[in-house]
């Protein structure tokens, strides 16, 4: 399995793009509209966003070392207390992903990554290959989850489609 860089600097720079967008969509939402139960594994839209924030940044944590969410994945959800904490804290985070990207070499995508796993309890062991395109996958996945939700709410976060990604994003 074998991913360039290059990959990983355009999702990256996808990420940022479609939080931006996600931010500025759920802006305008009241604290109750972004906390009601949806539905959606991590029940709210700000639980969903709050999760995957702190997803992003376990991963990268394992990834370059960076300092990891003190929250267990079942706190995840409640990571923040609002949109506009979230938005800040996602802010840097698009930072740190987009800055890890820039310095990736392609030997830096080669070999294994070894880690304990909070949720399982156990020693990890994967191709690091594999653990950035899950992160990458991790991402869409929930912020799918966000899109359906906002739509659903009346609201709409804009295209998704990687290939609609402005050059400057």
């Amino acid at each position: 399995m074998m991913i360039t860089p290059d990959y990983c600097r355009a999702m990256a720079r996808y990420n940022q793009w479609q939080n931006k967008a996600v931010s500025d969509c759920v802006a305008g939402l009241s604290p109750a509209a972004l906390s009601e139960d949806r539905g959606a594994f991590f029940g709210s839209i700000l639980g969903t966003l709050n999760h995957l924030l702190w997803a992003d940044l376990i991963w990268l944590s394992r990834l370059n070392g960076s300092e990891a969410p003190t929250q267990a994945l079942a706190d995840s959800p409640a990571m923040t207390p609002h949109a506009r904490e979230w938005a800040r804290l996602r802010f840097l985070a698009d930072g740190r992903l987009r800055e890890w990207a820039r310095g990736l070499d392609a030997v830096d995508l080669v070999g294994e990554l070894t880690w304990r796993s909070g949720a399982t309890g156990a020693e990890m062991r994967h191709p690091i290959a594999l653990c950035v395109m899950h992160l990458f996958n991790h991402q869409t996945h929930h912020r799918g989850q966000v899109h359906a939700m906002l739509t659903a709410a009346g609201h709409d976060p804009g295209v998704t489609d990687l290939a609609m990604m402005p050059d400057g994003a």
